[in-house]
């Protein structure tokens, strides 16, 4: 048995945040039922790789999910969406504020039906305040948030991530919400309204930049790969070409890495007894890490980091992450059946349960693929299906 089993999802989002959040409630059993638009379908269908058409990312942000296309602009399509509210825990959605509202299905009258029900809001910049009715995607909150402020080097620009993070965040917080919410429903037996803005939850993830800036009016700069909390914290070419990453984060590890390197009298250094304290002196401390591990091979630096319980690893990309023995052992991919492509590998759930362990059942599905089935729970026959397909309502 599954952690969320018997627990029914709308996937009402588009693109990243939203439907990743209502994936990884997927992942642990949920019934999670996709509302895409029956012609457009869900943008992040298009995006990134693809083999014939068939776009990968979909394939993993949709797992789990039964496909349905209803278009929820029209007033069948609303009332399909109502029906379903009054059958399921959680509506998960990312429209504009407002559109919701003019659709007839404001998260107040959807609570009517369904006063259980957990409506799920991921906008990007949340449903009050000035910027409210904005489009906002993730990479507005990596902005917002000082991430690229912070990211790059000293003397460069500041930096977007290549990836969406500020999305995935977003999509782990919500995750979370929902569960918090369903929590408290046991207590009250009432549903609620989350309101998640993306502009924030990356912020959570950047260290108290707020406390210091009103505390100490200070700024954080772009340090690089250094860090500005401890040192030496940097990537470190070896002799064979390759890129090493180390930290050192605890003050014991900071001590056994600088040991290592033949710089002792530096640990015995008032300031280097915290971290503050050694970023000041960390071009020092970077010279003497970096020299040696210049004059070793990759294997070599690792085994004798590893000899004095010191922290280092490889800067791998996705081929070193393919071949990589701890990732095996995790079981951090698998390959998973589809109807369309064969098989699909892909990441695994997050983290492993030892008595309710989630699962990839499937990868995501073609457009409207289950349309009838979710329409046929909710007491819709063959001829009004068949209408609503005819209409264009449904695909």
């Amino acid at each position: 048995m599954t952690s969320l089993a018997g627990l029914r999802v709308i996937d009402a989002a588009t693109l990243f945040a939203g439907p990743s959040a209502a994936m990884m409630l997927g992942d642990f059993g949920a019934d999670v039922v996709k509302i895409e638009h029956p012609r457009r379908g869900d943008p992040s269908r298009g995006h990134g790789a693809s083999v014939d058409g068939v776009g990968l990312w979909w394939k993993t942000l949709s797992r789990n999910k039964r496909a349905a296309a209803v278009d929820l602009s029209r007033p069948e399509g609303q009332r399909v969406l109502r029906r379903l509210a009054e059958r399921s825990d959680v509506l998960v959605e990312n429209f504009r504020p407002g559109t919701l509202e003019r659709w007839d299905l404001a998260p107040a009258d959807l609570l009517e039906l369904n006063p259980r029900l957990i409506v799920a809001r991921m906008t990007g910049f949340g449903q009050v305040g000035p910027m409210a009715g904005r489009p906002g995607f993730g990479t507005l909150a990596e902005a917002m948030s000082g991430f690229a402020a912070m990211t790059g080097e000293p003397d460069g620009p500041p930096t977007l991530p290549p990836l969406a993070l500020a999305d995935g965040i977003a999509g782990l917080a919500m995750s979370y919400a929902v569960m918090v919410a369903l929590h408290a429903r046991e207590r009250t037996g009432r549903g609620q309204v989350i309101d998640m803005a993306i502009i924030e939850p990356i912020l959570g993830l950047l260290g108290p930049q707020m406390t210091a800036y009103r505390a100490l009016g200070v700024v954080p700069p772009r340090t690089g790969n250094r860090s500005s909390s401890n040192a030496p914290r940097n990537t470190y070419r070896t002799r064979d070409g390759r890129w090493l990453a180390v930290s050192t984060s605890a003050q014991p590890i900071a001590e056994r890495v600088v040991t290592l390197v033949g710089r002792p009298d530096l640990v015995a250094q008032p300031w280097f007894a915290t971290g503050s304290g050694r970023v000041r002196h960390v071009d020092e401390l970077d010279e003497a890490v970096a020299a040696w591990i210049a004059e070793r091979d990759a294997d070599e630096v690792i085994a004798r980091f590893e000899e004095a319980q010191a922290a280092v690893a490889p800067i791998y990309d996705v081929t070193d992450i393919a071949e990589d023995p701890q990732y095996a052992a995790l079981g951090t991919f698998l390959d998973v059946p589809d109807e369309e492509l064969g098989t699909v590998t892909m990441q695994n759930v997050l983290f492993r349960l030892s008595d309710t362990p989630g699962e990839v059942r499937w990868a995501g599905r073609r457009l409207g693929r289950d349309t009838d089935e979710v329409l046929g729970e909710l007491d819709y026959g063959p001829e009004e299906i068949a209408v609503l397909r005819e209409a264009g309502v449904i695909a």
